[in-house]
């Protein structure tokens, strides 16, 4: 007896294009990213959702697929108020808080916005996986020495959840029995404590929480930023700029994009070492901290985003951290597929699709 097929599109959105597959249950039949066009590129994030939307469906129709025919339709999720990890079913308070950019701007946005329209014109359902604001930190591990700073759960969700869930079968367990420390290593840096299928503690690699990573500063001492914020002359746009995409690795080697950094690897390979000791060693820290969050109590760690395609640096942090747990290497970003498992959970019923809402303190999903 077979299972039952369901066919899925998944649209992640991405300041260069729009990004669009097709799965028949975990079986990409298509991908496809579809750029913008010049003048897409002056309108403001909400302004694109229009002629994004044409874009998918222009294309999915084009290549010959009948939408009417699909099961759902799966958004990368965005900048919404903080909820636990899962499968989300995109409601109108979800859109409400979209449009209002409720957590501030960013392309991922458009996710749930594109999924929602394009579901409604053709009766489908809509939903949204593991967004970057997924928060299930243990209240202790938000505070700070300032009483009204507070730490905030921002990280890489989809792509550690779904790795986590893969390294689980590669286990022969179950996610939700397990302790793992599963770290992300791309544009940013973060690195989460997992503990039976939820994530404790996770530095907030975008606000520069954490270690260094390809573009960003990562923590910084305090009177050092700080005398940066006043001395430099700069404002602060530009200082977080700099923190935030001139920093890290770019700053230390000159370049702007991963393709760089390959062909230095290749030609200078002593140049990216001396840096990739850094952010090894720094990684290799952020692991034995999140290894005290789970009282020494680790299953296993892994490392994974684009920067985990390097086995220089997977080497480094590997003899730093071994003695913690064994360490697996799951290089890349699957974030097509993960948006279709996740998806793909609540279609064939192992899942619970949860409901997104303003909830108690802005935490929610039930």
């Amino acid at each position: 007896m077979t299972s039952e097929l369901f066919r899925i599109l998944v649209i992640n959105p991405l300041v260069e294009g729009t990004r669009i597959a097709v799965y028949e249950n975990e079986e990409c039949l298509y991908d496809k990213m579809i750029p913008l066009l010049n003048e897409q590129y002056d309108l403001e994030t909400l302004q694109q959702l229009k002629d994004r939307k044409k874009d998918i469906t222009d294309t999915i129709q084009t290549v010959g697929f009948n939408i009417a025919h699909f099961d759902a339709v799966c958004g990368r999720g965005g900048l919404l108020r903080p909820i636990e990890g899962g499968t989300y079913q995109i409601n109108q308070q979800m859109i409400d808080d979209l449009n209002n950019q409720i957590n501030g701007d960013h392309v991922s946005n458009l996710g749930a916005l594109l999924a929602d329209e394009i579901a409604q014109d053709w009766n489908l359902q809509a939903y949204i996986v593991d967004p970057v604001v997924v928060d299930e930190m243990f209240d202790i591990a938000r505070k700070t020495g300032v009483p009204s700073i507070e730490r905030k759960s921002i990280f890489h969700a989809l792509n550690q959840k779904s790795v986590a869930r893969s390294l689980a079968r590669q286990l022969q367990a179950n996610y939700e029995d397990l302790c793992l420390i599963i770290a992300h290593i791309g544009g940013g840096v973060t690195v989460g404590a997992h503990q039976y299928g939820q994530v404790i503690d996770v530095n907030n690699g975008f606000d520069g929480d954490g270690p260094l990573s390809f573009e960003r500063a990562g923590s910084i001492p305090n009177k050092s930023l700080i005398d940066l914020c006043f001395e430099s002359g700069l404002s602060k746009g530009a200082i977080q700029d700099k923190i935030i995409y001139q920093s890290g690795l770019k700053s230390y080697l000159g370049i702007e994009r991963k393709a760089d950094l390959d062909w230095l690897w290749h030609t200078s390979p002593e140049k990216v070492e001396e840096v990739f000791d850094i952010l090894g060693f720094q990684i290799a820290k952020e692991i034995g901290k999140m290894s005290t969050v789970l009282s020494g109590n680790v299953n296993a760690i892994a490392l994974t985003g684009d920067l985990a395609a390097y086995p220089y640096l997977n080497e480094k942090i590997i003899q730093q951290v071994s003695w913690i747990a064994d360490t697996y290497v799951f290089p890349g970003e699957n974030v097509m597929l993960a948006l279709a498992q996740g998806t793909l959970r609540v279609l064939n019923g192992k899942e619970t699709i949860k409901h997104y809402d303003k909830g108690r303190n802005g935490k929610n999903g039930s």
